[in-house]
């Protein structure tokens, strides 16, 4: 079943300028419709039964032959015409006369009707209207001007009407550009502070309701810098303090006999300075990081090379992007990491789409399972046995590649490998 959704334009301003233009074309169109079907062609009708009555008057006059000079001089006075009881052609046919003109046939039928005889209708380029009929033994010819029989500057109202109408939609087109305008730039900067990029040069415009969106969303936008601004710091400062006294429980167990609850427990104190590394490489990573236009085929076979050839990387030479280059590098690096960890074989291949660029990294691992691959995005999350045994992590490199893809106005995915394993899918939009 058709809907009106489907037939109509999908963008605001195209749905506007239907619903501004849409109107105004429909009543100009009855309008006309009416005025020529209707009025028009009623008042024709009516100059035309006057014409048709002072003609039945001609003709009574000519069939009677009473034609002194008093007689016709007064009648065409009374009249407004010029007429002949006997008209004769000259010889050399006269003006050109244009039969079948507009407007005549009504004004021939109602001549017909009054006068009982055909009628012959024409018209010289003086715009005389000429009418002959047969009258007694012979012709008679009525002159009279065409202005008087039929309006003939109808069509100057309906230029007009258009005229004004025209200039009413180009008053009404621009005013909605410049509304629709508002909101486009209002699109645009919500689409870049959520792909982590500012907006030079947006400030509210538009109607009050338009002014009062952007202004929340700059409110909105203030609201997260800030939040994200303290929790870097926050995660900065925790983990720069936490490092003094990680350090003297190493120093402390380095100085005791060696044991295999003390080496247990030397262990956990290398993951907590893993962990505590990783915390303060993503503070400083996020502090000063701004987004530039960068070429992200090249910082993807960047961050493979630092893990050897046996990584290989597909795709086109250059991809140009636009993001924050070391958080990009980093959330790649850690892909690459995990896929390294759990795998003897890791391809990394990347894909310039018409809407956004992706990078996908398999490996020929153990993998996730469907129903716990959202739950690996979890921080600290240590799922599958086969994919952490004999290895070390915090289980926030997922966490921190999704956060950065997202802040990107991106995402990252999990999904079945060709390889047999997990691939890891970032996507990043244009």
């Amino acid at each position: 079943m058709a809907r009106l959704r489907d037939i109509t334009p999908r963008g605001l301003y195209a749905r506007s300028l239907l619903m501004v233009v849409a109107p105004v074309v429909l009543i100009l169109a009855l309008m006309t419709w009416y005025y020529y079907d209707s009025h028009l062609a009623e008042v024709n009708r009516k100059l035309a039964q006057a014409i048709a009555r002072d003609a039945a008057q001609i003709q009574s006059f000519c069939d009677a032959r009473t034609d002194t000079l008093f007689t016709k001089d007064k009648l065409m006075r009374d009249l407004d015409m010029k007429f002949t009881c006997d008209y004769a052609a000259p010889p050399d046919g006269g003006p050109r006369l244009v039969h079948s003109f507009a407007y005549g046939k009504t004004l021939t039928e109602e001549l017909a009707l009054r006068l009982g005889v055909p009628v012959d209708v024409s018209v010289d380029p003086d715009t005389m209207l000429h009418f002959r009929f047969l009258s007694g033994d012979g012709t008679a010819e009525i002159l009279i001007e065409r202005k008087r029989a039929l309006v003939v500057n109808s069509h100057f109202f309906i230029v007009w009407v258009i005229a004004s109408s025209l200039l009413m939609l180009g008053l009404s087109v621009a005013f909605l550009n410049q509304q629709v305008r508002s909101i486009l730039r209002l699109s645009e900067a919500a689409r870049a502070f959520g792909r982590g990029r500012d907006a030079p040069g947006f400030r509210p415009s538009g109607a009050t309701e338009v002014r009062d969106a952007a202004r929340a969303l700059l409110d909105m936008k203030s609201r997260l810098t800030a939040f994200a601004d303290q929790r870097t710091a926050m995660l900065a400062g925790v983990s720069h303090d936490l490092r003094t006294p990680l350090t003297r429980l190493k120093l402390s167990l380095a100085m005791m006999d060696q044991s295999d609850e003390l080496a247990a427990a030397q262990s956990d104190l290398d993951d907590m300075a893993m962990m505590l590394d990783e915390y303060l490489t993503f503070a400083r990573g996020e502090e000063g990081d701004e987004p530039v236009a960068l070429d992200l085929a090249q910082l993807v076979r960047e961050a493979a090379a630092g893990f050897g050839a046996h990584v290989a990387v597909v795709g086109p030479a250059s991809i140009a992007a636009t993001g924050r280059p070391l958080a990009l590098k980093r959330a790649i690096n850690n892909l690459i990491s995990n896929a390294v960890k759990y795998a003897t074989d890791v391809r990394v291949t990347v894909l310039d789409g018409p809407h956004a660029a992706e990078v996908h990294v398999d490996d020929n691992g153990p993998g996730i399972a469907r129903d716990r691959r959202e739950e690996a995005f979890r921080p600290f999350s240590r799922l599958d046995e086969a994919r952490t045994q004999n290895t070390s992590g915090t289980g926030l490199g997922l966490t921190l590649a999704r956060d950065t893809a997202r802040a990107h106005g991106g995402d990252l995915r999990l999904s079945d490998s060709v390889l047999g394993g997990l691939r890891a899918s970032l996507r990043l939009p244009h």
